[in-house]
């Protein structure tokens, strides 16, 4: 069975993720703060934020999470075709 291709994020493009979250967070924080808008509606607009962003979070892993499912089934699946092949004598023939 061929072990599938593992793919690793590079240096650059974690730093580079990790910035944009930081600054996305700390910009949208600085402005609901400092908006000219009463605080009833600047609690509102901050609970919408973390809601945004948790719901993100979660949409991210359960993506992530049905693609490992998927690339495990599909090396089950492998080897279930290679045991069948084998058995039936016909693996060394591909």
């Amino acid at each position: 069975m061929k072990p599938l291709p593992f793919q690793k994020d590079t240096q650059a493009w974690i730093a580079q993720v990790w910035i944009a979250f930081i600054a996305s967070v700390l910009f949208s924080t600085l402005g609901i703060l400092y908006a000219p808008i009463e605080e009833q509606t600047k609690g509102y607009l901050a609970v919408s934020f973390l809601f945004t962003m948790s719901s993100s979070f979660t949409l991210a892993k359960t993506i992530r999470d049905n693609q490992e499912a998927a690339r495990l089934f599909s090396r089950l699946d492998e080897a279930r075709i290679e045991k069948i092949l084998a058995e039936h004598g016909t693996i060394d023939k591909l």
